[in-house]
């Protein structure tokens, strides 16, 4: 049945309201970071001509360049790692029988009831007592498990049809090789599904990287952007906006490419 004439011109209205609330800010960041400080000051909307300029300040002058570089490392570490534990936790938890395996999925998922925000304290000890506080160790470490990650895995590999698994024992598999061999290629959509969360979440990370940053060293791109704010004698926002818009591009390319996935990978499919 086809919707009525008015109801699909509620919804198109409606559709259109909300992207252009969403799109708005990024927009007005946009022209804003091609204005110079007069004109940005202003309420004008203009286009200027002073987008390089903006770019190379942020990026230069205020290190964001640096900034994000650190980000990247830290985001790419995390992702690799936190994929691995996750996934071989997640075939551990459904391959493998051993003592208490309930309790041990219990307590992973009760550590998703507990934000990072209220372990920093503990965190800072942890960390102030290895000797890495004010590195980049101090930003990987503490992120390379997650809860969710393994809740996923688990939740996707009980999807497995048990004709592959029985086929890959017959067959001799070892326990890694079964991993590498058969769960890997059939979870490539939930792998990916889950970098792009993680890869998001890390390059957004605010808190933590705030207290642990001593110096330029391990500063990361969000606590770069509020510096770009305070250092600057008097307010540019003009190139404040063409670094907010620096710090968009890496998460949304990465968006981007794996948006199929992405999808695929939340429906907990083994399509490939």
């Amino acid at each position: 049945m086809r919707p009525k004439p008015l109801t699909r011109v509620a919804t198109h209205v409606a559709l259109i309201t909300f992207t252009a609330v969403f799109i708005g800010p990024v927009v007005y960041a946009a022209i804003t970071a091609t204005q110079d400080q007069s004109a940005a000051l202003s309420p004008s909307l203009a286009l200027v001509t002073d987008l390089l300029v903006n770019v190379e300040l942020a990026w230069s002058r205020f290190r964001l360049g640096e900034f994000m570089g650190n980000t990247v490392i830290v985001a790419v570490t995390v992702t690799l790692a936190k994929t691995v534990l996750s996934l071989l936790a997640g075939a551990a938890f459904v391959y493998f029988r051993f003592p208490l395996r309930g309790v041990a999925f219990t307590l992973v998922l009760f550590t998703l009831m507990m934000p990072t925000e209220v372990l920093i304290i503990a965190l800072f000890d942890v960390v102030e007592w290895m000797g890495l506080y004010g590195t980049l160790p101090a930003l990987i470490l503490p992120f390379m498990a997650s809860a969710t990650s393994t809740f996923l895995f688990r939740q996707h590999f009980l999807r497995v049809p048990r004709d592959i698994v029985e086929a890959a024992q017959v067959d001799g598999a070892g326990p890694l090789r079964f991993v590498r061999s058969v769960l890997v290629p059939l979870s490539w959509n939930t792998i990916a599904a889950l970098a792009v969360v993680d890869i998001i979440y890390i390059w957004n990370m605010y808190l933590w990287p705030l207290i642990n940053a001593v110096g330029p060293e391990s500063t990361m791109v969000q606590v770069g952007l509020v510096r770009l704010l305070v250092d600057q004698q008097v307010t540019h926002y003009g190139v404040i906006m063409a670094g907010a818009m620096l710090t968009m591009i890496p998460v949304l390319v990465v968006f981007l490419a794996l948006q199929e996935r992405f999808t695929r990978g939340f429906a907990l499919s083994t399509e490939r």
